[in-house]
């Protein structure tokens, strides 16, 4: 999948000095950030209301449509995908992949204290339980 998203990030920057008329993705990349944000709100609502719908192959079409305009944003941002799959494994490491740290304490959490912070984590992941 990350090979996917590669190519995407990669495509979406080369679309970047596209001819708005004819590429999207250009007139996106133009159209300013908070376009941008608004446009994967929208996927990322749709995706859920196809969820709640049960309609599975809607939801498949949003997500890749969801993915595509993450992807947008990332390259407006300056964010390359190999520093997202690095926070992937620096989670995976702290807590396991099927888990996600609340966010404060991600943002709290000074290198050294970074044990702590599991520790904090699994106790109330046991307390969920």
């Amino acid at each position: 999948m990350t090979d996917s998203l590669d190519r995407l990030y990669q495509a979406v920057q080369a679309a970047r000095d596209g001819d708005p008329a004819t590429s999207r993705t250009a007139r996106l990349l133009r159209a300013g950030r908070g376009k941008m944000a608004k446009k994967m709100a929208e996927e990322a609502v749709e995706v859920v209301i196809d969820t709640v719908h049960g309609n599975t192959a809607a939801v498949i079409r949003e997500s890749a449509d969801l993915m595509y305009n993450l992807v947008v944003l990332w390259v407006a941002a300056g964010v390359h995908p190999e520093d997202v799959w690095a926070e992937m494994d620096r989670r995976e490491r702290l807590l396991g992949i099927a888990e996600k740290l609340p966010k404060r304490m991600l943002q709290s959490a000074e290198p050294a204290s970074r044990r702590k912070v599991v520790a904090l984590a699994t106790q109330r992941l046991r307390k969920r339980r």
